[in-house]
């Protein structure tokens, strides 16, 4: 009959050796894993920031040709718009006088990507 070597023995003689071989490849995973997860967090933080970027273009795309469509229907004689639509009062005053060839610049205010005063 062989000799009979408690399984506790066993275990004292593998424990230090698993911790040498096992320490290093699970610190790799470890590492890895917390690398990816920055890699993924600064691509979606990236993609947050083109969608807003997206969003700020369509939205002054839409302010202009709002103010394109105010200013076509006074030159034309349309009467003014409603209050409150378009332009402020003083700004339709200002291209009454103005001839047909000058066009105007919107002026666009910065409001994407700001939020209770902070910046991104």
């Amino acid at each position: 009959m062989p000799p009979v070597v408690p399984p506790f023995l066993i275990g004292l003689i593998v424990a230090p050796l698993a911790k040498r071989l096992l320490k290093p490849l699970v610190r790799g995973v470890v590492k890895t894993s917390v690398g990816i997860a920055m890699e993924v967090k600064k691509a979606a933080n990236e993609a947050g920031e083109n969608i807003h970027d997206l969003a700020a273009e369509v939205a002054a795309d839409v302010v202009a040709a709002q103010i394109a469509a105010v200013d076509t229907g006074v030159r034309s004689g349309e009467g003014r718009p409603a209050a409150g639509a378009g332009a402020p009062s003083s700004a339709k005053d200002e291209h009454a006088d103005r001839p047909d060839g000058d066009a105007r610049t919107p002026k666009i205010r910065a409001t994407a990507g700001t939020v209770a005063g902070k910046t991104h």
